[in-house]
């Protein structure tokens, strides 16, 4: 097949993994270079059709956030649509005989995204892969990054998938060479793992290579550029939310990941699970909203309320849950508040807090919509602040979605 064959195909195979949504702890890591809607040449390997532009070359080109804010294009890819793992969900596991199988080289894939960027068209790579030969797919990831480094000099945004069970060796080469690495755990534990595959261990395959690559980092100060992210599959073990995040607590604090993803789940058609209902998206984002308050407001994990089922309420944000259940925390004077307070509003993030305590030396709040300029749900917080010292005027808010 040709560059740009291959390309669409395992570009559209690694579209399901979302873990590359926010980039590398390094804001250095990529330049912006991407020029919208500028066609590809039709002499180029990629043998674009004239006119063709950039946001016609989806599902391979994606935008991915780097951590000063920035948005940047990234290819995002297989190294081979060939696997020998049996993922009851997944689109390229084995025996699914509707998917054409193809494999890039390392060298054929490293000179077509070396065009890709070069052209402008993209900052950065996500490659993953489906795995063939245990580490020798391993192998094959990494000697592709390493001639993006080495032969065409390429200084940008590289991340990078550690393959199931993936040699300490092989680990070692991938946090040198890319900015961020990561492995999907796809389930909370061992128990619901057995539910979507019967091929993958949770501890000595997937979780071994992260705790490998966070005991490498730590030895190795030049390693600190290196960021590690994890992803779940959401609803289709029938594991519950209680599950995800204290699975999801210990990893933040045992290893250090920047990031942990929730992919809700939906059904693959030629898949044992292609009858096992769809993952409710609102569930997906109370996961990352429980999310945000581990790692940015300061919570716990056992400040998270969970239902009856052992699952984050659908009808309202988690925030919102902890502060109804503790109205002797409220109200809070916005003039005076500690920050840690002032995070635990509902309404109020990170940004919009900063920027309250940065001006409130010099300003005093009075009314709801100067909390708006400043970025707040000022609706939300309403109820559960005062300003210089008074109630705002607010409307009842049933619920929150």
């Amino acid at each position: 097949m040709e560059f740009q064959d291959k390309l669409e195909l395992l570009g559209g195979e690694a579209a399901q993994d979302i873990s590359c949504q926010t980039c590398a702890a390094n804001p250095r890591a990529s330049i912006i270079t991407h020029r919208a809607h500028q066609p590809l040449s039709s002499n180029s390997p990629l043998a674009l059709e004239a006119g063709k532009r950039v946001r016609d070359l989806k599902p391979w080109l994606a935008t991915a956030i780097r951590s000063d804010g920035q948005k940047i294009s990234i290819v995002k890819t297989l190294m081979t649509s060939a696997c020998e793992k049996d993922c009851y969900y997944c689109a390229t596991r084995r025996g699914r005989n509707s998917v054409r199988r193809e494999t890039f080289k390392p060298e054929e894939l490293a000179a077509g995204f070396n065009i890709i960027h070069q052209r402008g068209f993209a900052e950065g790579l996500f490659l993953s892969s489906g795995v063939i030969g245990g580490t020798r797919t391993m192998e094959k990831t990494i000697a592709a990054v390493d001639l993006l480094r080495r032969k065409y000099e390429f200084r940008g945004y590289v991340h990078l998938k550690l393959m199931p069970g993936a040699e300490r060796a092989a680990i070692e080469r991938a946090i040198e060479l890319a900015d961020r690495v990561s492995v999907n755990l796809e389930a909370p534990n061992s128990e619901r793992l057995q539910k979507l595959s019967g091929t993958k261990q949770f501890t000595q395959e997937l979780l071994a290579p992260l705790r490998a690559a966070r005991e490498l980092m730590r030895q190795r100060p030049e390693f600190a550029r290196t960021s590690m992210v994890t992803q779940f599959v959401v609803g289709a073990a029938d594991e519950t939310d209680r599950e995800i995040m204290a699975t999801t607590t210990r990893l933040y604090r045992e290893l250090a990941l920047a990031r942990v993803y929730y992919s809700a789940f939906h059904p693959v058609r030629e898949t044992p699970l292609e009858n096992h209902a769809p993952t409710n998206p609102l569930r997906e984002r109370r996961l990352y909203q429980a999310d945000f308050l581990l790692r940015q407001y300061g919570f716990a994990f056992d400040e998270l309320a969970f239902d009856a089922d052992n699952n984050l309420p659908l009808d309202t944000d988690p925030k919102t849950m902890w502060a109804r259940a503790h109205p002797e925390k409220f109200p809070l004077d916005v003039q005076r508040a500690a920050r840690e307070e002032l995070l635990r509003v509902p309404g109020l993030g990170p940004t919009s807090v900063e920027r309250v305590l940065k001006l409130r030396h010099s300003h005093t709040f009075t009314t709801l919509q100067e909390l708006k300029r400043l970025g707040a749900d000022a609706e939300h917080a309403a109820p559960y602040i005062l300003l210089n010292g008074k109630p705002p005027p607010q409307q009842l808010v049933l619920f929150r979605v």
